[in-house]
C-alpha cells in the first residue's frame, strides 16, 4: 500500500492508541466534532444521530455500542455515522463515571441495596471468571445469567434515564454546531 507503516505496530503499540490517542484529548475531540459538522445530510439528521450513540454509551452493552447506536439512529432517522461518532462520548476516561452513576442510579430504582458485601462480590467474579475459561457458549451465557441481576441489570434501568438527559443536550449542541457549519460562507470553508 502506499501509505502503510515500514514496521507494523505491535499489539501493545495498537492496545495503547486504542485506549489514549496519539497526540492529546483535546485534538481527538475536535477531529470528532468536525467529522459530525462535515456529514453531507441535516443538521436534524446528525444531531439524532450523535444523541443516539452517546445514548447507548450509556448502556453496559460494550461489545455492541456501535451497532445499536446505528439500529436507534436508523430507527430515529438519524445518521449512521454521527451515531458511530456519538459513541465515542464513552471511552476509557468516562466510563468509570457512567458505570457508577448508572449503578447506583438503577439500583435505586430497582430498590436494590448498593452495598454489596465482599464475599457475594468475590463469589460472583469466581465464577464468572471461571465460566469464562471454558469459552464456549453456554458458559459465556452462564456468565451472563450471573451478572446480570448484581450489575448489568441495574447498569441497563439506571443508564436509560442518565443516558436521555446526555443524549438530549448532546442533540441541542450538535445540532446548533452542524447548523452553523454548515450555514457558513463557502470563503470561510475553505480555509
Amino acid at each position: 500500500m502506499l501509505f502503510d507503516r515500514r514496521t507494523p505496530p505491535t499489539f501493545s503499540e495498537k492496545l495503547r492508541v486504542a485506549l489514549w490517542p496519539r497526540r492529546n484529548w483535546t485534538r481527538s475531540i475536535r477531529y470528532i466534532l468536525k467529522r459530525l459538522s462535515r456529514l453531507r445530510t441535516t443538521p436534524h439528521s446528525i444531531a439524532i444521530g450523535a444523541a443516539a450513540g452517546v445514548l447507548i454509551s450509556f448502556t453496559p452493552f460494550l461489545g455492541f455500542h456501535f451497532l445499536l447506536a446505528g439500529l436507534l439512529a436508523f430507527a430515529l432517522r438519524g445518521s449512521v455515522v454521527a451515531s458511530a461518532l456519538g459513541t465515542f462520548f464513552g471511552n476509557p476516561l468516562t466510563f468509570p463515571f457512567i458505570w457508577m452513576g448508572s449503578y447506583q442510579l438503577g439500583s435505586r430504582i430497582l430498590g436494590l441495596n448498593t452495598q454489596m458485601d465482599g464475599n457475594g462480590l468475590i463469589a460472583q467474579l469466581s465464577q464468572v471468571t471461571s465460566t469464562f475459561a471454558k469459552s464456549s457458549w453456554e458458559s459465556i451465557w452462564l456468565a451472563f445469567e450471573a451478572l446480570w441481576p448484581v450489575m448489568l441489570k441495574p447498569m441497563a434501568v439506571g443508564g436509560v434515564p442518565m443516558g436521555l438527559v446526555a443524549g438530549l443536550v448532546s442533540y441541542y449542541l450538535v445540532k446548533k454546531l452542524a447548523g452553523s457549519y454548515q450555514h457558513r460562507p463557502q470563503g470561510v470553508l475553505a480555509s
